[in-house]
């Protein structure tokens, strides 16, 4: 293989007190939700908010006086880019980090504030990497791959060693796959400790490479995805062969099932995640038979998440629970109309979140408003009961979606 535990060894101790030891602890509450003994590895604690700086610190660590003068450079969709430009700059290393066009701009910004050269190029992580080879020859940088290199997929696999110290009964690790190189590290790392854990692979249905190859299907990927950490068109090549030897199964979730993980992981952990770092919770409560019982380590592998998407996935989520309803109701076009209406769905215990009448585009009687109104509720169950209330004092009452 092109790691062994002693390179997972060696970075632990090359990286230590330069990385945060970041906590590994266990939920009681998903633990009851899924039937599962869940334990969690807090990599959105690091300074840069992912478990990337691992890695990008132990390749840059290794680096000769000559390769620190010339500078380096990575492509990445954010986390391996503030990691590297994070690092560099403590370590006094010049970075140019060349980034997809559609990176989201919070990642921009944080990677921009480590002193690094920003690129945009390219509307993928692949035209991003080439762009960024074509000008490492033109420049002589040194390029720093996020995870086709067995420096960065040592030091991404000592967290694993970290989890396992702090909790030896693990049996099952959960670890999201993007280029592979963190599951990689993981696994050598995990099963040098504990030869029978169960190494589990996460990908987004989009970005499913290693899921197809465990399949012996030809790898098709793209799309657009939550998760764009670990939207990575196929599994590196170094990768690969650690994860066909030493991972079992690699598990496949959709855009709602990680939606549904960052939400709970908000409202039960009190923690922020971003897709790819939801991406484990996400096949656990997808697939709860394949992990009842078991003794789960979930590696929450980033915290990166632009903020009004995570305002979108909180209000869809409150909207699928049945704990935000958006309904239409005609009223008379009459003084008081519309008080009387906030009266009855204050006295039904609804908050009135958003409101808007509608006189122009609408096929009622000029005498009648439309009033469209999104509306909190305990949950579901509240909100029929609200709903009933509403049409049991005469009203006409349209549900849409929230």
């Amino acid at each position: 293989m092109t790691i062994a535990a002693e390179d997972v060894r060696r970075a632990a101790a090359r990286i230590e007190g330069q990385v945060l030891r970041t906590p590994t602890l266990r939920s009681a509450t998903l633990s009851a939700l899924t039937g599962a003994d869940v334990r969690i590895k807090f990599e959105n604690h690091q300074y840069v908010a992912s478990f990337k700086e691992r890695g990008a610190l132990n390749k840059l660590l290794l680096l000769t006086p000559a390769e620190r003068a010339r500078g380096v450079i990575a492509m990445s969709a954010g986390n391996h880019a503030q990691a590297v430009a994070y690092h560099a700059k403590r370590l006094g290393i010049a970075a140019t980090i060349v980034m997809p066009n559609a990176t989201p701009f919070t990642k921009v910004a944080r990677t921009r504030d480590h002193d690094a050269r920003v690129l945009l190029e390219g509307d993928t992580l692949a035209e991003a990497a080439s762009f960024a080879r074509d000008l490492a020859a033109r420049e002589n940088l040194v390029f720093v791959h996020p995870y086709d290199d067995p420096a960065i997929m040592a030091g991404q696999g000592t967290l694993a060693l970290e989890m396992l110290a702090d909790w030896p009964d693990i049996d099952t690790l959960v670890v999201p796959i993007g280029g592979g190189g963190m599951i990689a590290g993981c696994a050598v790392a995990a099963k040098s400790i504990r030869p029978e854990i169960d190494v589990v692979g996460v990908e987004v249905a989009a970005f499913a490479s290693a899921a197809q190859r465990k399949a012996g299907r030809p790898v098709r990927t793209g799309g657009t995805t939550i998760a764009e950490g670990i939207a990575v068109a196929d599994i590196g090549a170094q990768c690969w062969p650690v994860v066909e030897k030493l991972v079992r199964d690699v598990l496949v979730v959709d855009e709602l099932e990680i939606e549904r993980a960052i939400v709970l992981l908000i409202e039960i952990e009190k923690t922020v995640a971003e897709g790819a770092g939801a991406a484990g919770l996400a096949a656990v409560l997808a697939h709860p038979e394949r992990f009842a019982g078991r003794k789960l380590g979930l590696v929450l592998c980033g915290g990166n998440i632009d903020t009004r998407v995570l305002s979108s996935v909180l209000l869809r989520g409150l909207a699928r629970d049945g704990r935000l309803l958006r309904l239409s109701i005609d009223i008379p076009d009459r003084p008081g109309a519309l008080a009387d209406l906030a009266g009855r769905i204050g006295s039904a215990g609804g908050n009135i979140v958003e409101v808007e009448h509608q006189r122009t585009f609408t096929e009622r009687s000029a005498r009648a408003v439309t009033v469209e109104t999104t509306i909190e509720v305990v949950d579901a169950a509240h909100g029929e009961k609200l709903v009933a209330a509403l049409e049991a004092a005469g009203l006409t009452v349209q549900r849409g979606a929230a």
